[in-house]
Formats: C-alpha cells, structure tokens, sequence
C-alpha cells in the first residue's frame, strides 16, 4: 500500500503504528494508516488481518 519512501513499516511489524495516516475521520474517532491498520482514537487498533489490539496507554 505504500507508495512514499522510505515506505512505513508493514501492518505486522512491532512498529505498525509509525505508518503514515493516509485517511482521517476524527469525527469519527478513527483513522487509517498507510500500511491499512485503523487506529481509533482510544489508541486501540484493528489490523488488516482482523486482528484487534487493545488500547494502550501512550508513554
């Protein structure tokens, strides 16, 4: 899905979230990374796989 360099790291790496947000929707509280993860505005996710990863805090 990335298609800017260098390329964000892919949905199953430890480091999905530093991906680009390429869609926003903050009236909706969610917004889509490049790498196609959605990340709610609780910090929680949802991968491309289905995959949901519990909201965690930010440190």
């Amino acid at each position: 899905m990335c298609s800017h360099l260098p390329p964000c790291p892919s949905a199953e790496s430890v480091d999905h979230g530093a991906a680009r947000i390429v869609v926003s929707h903050p009236e909706q509280g969610w917004s889509r990374l490049c790498n196609g993860a959605i990340r709610f505005e609780d910090l929680g996710e949802l991968l491309p796989d289905g995959r949901v990863l519990s909201p965690r805090l930010p440190y």
